[in-house]
């Protein structure tokens, strides 16, 4: 399989996240600048994930979006957590599909999919869990975050993209995909139903942002920190005022992820006006080194969902 690299400076986020100029204009036979269509917030599956934005906002909430590693520890323990974390108050949830390179995962995910791809998992099973997962909870929206090289390798990503809306995602995030390199594989996830959200950091300039909101389906994802996955003990000063600047530039809604670990993390992104947040991290480590105790992660994404509510 071809690898794929984004060549844009990431100027130490922990992807490759867009921080440079726009899309480049594409261009016709004859050299000529055309319309391309971009975007995927009209299709089917971004319409599922607002919904869920809408029914957290209807209630006062922000959207809590939990993270379970698919096949981790084993392909019944993960449908297990994912079906805890829907239960204890998941409005969406966020799949991460095991890789063997996985550049943004801190130590904790890294150790998980590692654990994971040594038992079995492949994406043949993901596939299967995602299917499970949604026909078990289908009113919670599944949005798998995987990488380029699995979802679009050397072609462009349509067989992927197609099983995983069939399996019943609404959305994917394609973790080291730039809008620059990713006007091809929006086109094929129009076709099939699904969201494509985008990342932006710290680092992302501000017309820069307000490009990347344009062109993310579903929700647009906000990474707080400079750096890789992983719990932490506070999030950086800062997260207020990028959460603000998304907020200004977005028209679909903001989810703030990586760091967010605790109820005060999640109380302090309320506050500063997220629309969603994402915990990923926190709820592995809450399984344990063995990756087994489902109740200790339901138990956790309860406390989570509770510090959702505004006010």
């Amino acid at each position: 399989m071809t690898a794929h690299r984004s060549t844009t400076a990431t100027h130490g986020a922990a992807v490759p996240t867009p921080t440079g100029t726009a899309a480049p204009t594409p261009l016709n036979a004859s050299g000529r600048a055309v319309a391309a269509a971009t975007g995927t917030a009209d299709t089917a599956g971004a319409r599922r994930i607002a919904a869920a934005f809408a029914r957290a906002a209807a209630h006062a909430r922000a959207a809590l979006i939990p993270y379970v590693v698919a096949g981790y520890p084993d392909h019944d323990t993960s449908l297990a957590a994912a079906l805890a974390a829907a239960d204890a108050g998941a409005d969406l949830l966020e799949v991460g599909l095991p890789y063997s390179d996985p550049m943004a995962d801190g130590a904790t995910l890294q150790r998980a999919t590692t654990a994971a791809i040594r038992a079995g998992a492949t994406l043949d099973r993901s596939v299967a869990l995602l299917r499970a997962i949604s026909s078990a909870r289908p009113n919670v929206p599944l949005v798998p975050m995987c990488y380029a090289n699995q979802i679009i390798g050397g072609g462009d990503g349509r067989v992927v993209a197609a099983r995983l809306a069939e399996a019943g995602a609404s959305g994917v995030i394609v973790a080291d995909l730039t809008p620059d390199e990713g006007v091809g594989f929006e086109s094929v996830a129009r076709d099939v139903g699904l969201a494509v959200v985008y990342l932006i950091a710290p680092t992302t300039t501000p017309a820069r942002r307000a490009e990347v909101a344009r062109r993310s389906g579903g929700f647009l994802y906000c990474v707080s920190l400079v750096g890789v996955t992983g719990a932490r003990t506070s999030l950086p000063p800062s997260v207020a005022g990028l959460v603000a600047a998304a907020k200004a530039d977005s028209p679909v809604p903001v989810a703030v992820g990586f760091g967010v670990s605790t109820p005060a993390h999640v109380k302090l992104l309320v506050q500063s006006g997220a629309d969603g947040v994402i915990v990923a991290s926190a709820l592995v480590d809450a399984l344990g080194l063995d990756g087994r105790d489902v109740a200790a992660l339901g138990s956790l994404v309860n406390d989570l969902k509770a510090a959702t509510a505004r006010g």
